[in-house]
């Protein structure tokens, strides 16, 4: 199966907060992820948002796989990661109902795309 990815505009930033906390008004564009824990509040959203206070780590990209995935596909996430790891590119997951999101170093960005490329994935709106 071939699928195509895309890199999508902007630079993105994961922050931590304490369990407890609400969700800042800040936190909304085009890919926010707030995942709640007994232990922590992490927020993914682009950095323009982010309040220089917060405790974040800054400097990533988002690859998205365009289109709408079926539940019954085994080893998307599997397949797209163990490439990227092969590179040496760390990677963080995001999956949506519809969809997987990756994010990636904004440095290593262009080393994961070729490394992507060349075992067959494809961004056809990559230039």
């Amino acid at each position: 199966m071939t699928l195509n990815l895309e890199v999508l505009p902007g630079n993105y930033v994961v922050c931590r907060f304490e369990p407890g906390e609400s969700i800042p008004a800040w936190a909304c564009g085009e890919l926010v992820s707030v995942t709640r824990t007994p232990d922590e509040l992490s927020i993914v959203c682009r950095d323009e948002e982010v309040p220089a206070d917060v405790q974040s780590e800054p400097g990533w990209r988002s690859l998205r796989i365009a289109g709408t995935l079926d539940f019954s596909l085994v080893g998307v996430v599997a397949r797209i990661t163990t490439v990227l790891a092969d590179t040496g590119v760390s990677v963080l997951v995001i999956s949506t109902f519809d969809t997987d999101y990756f994010l990636v170093r904004d440095i290593d960005l262009e080393r994961g795309v070729k490394a992507l490329l060349e075992v067959g994935f494809l961004f056809p709106t990559q230039k």
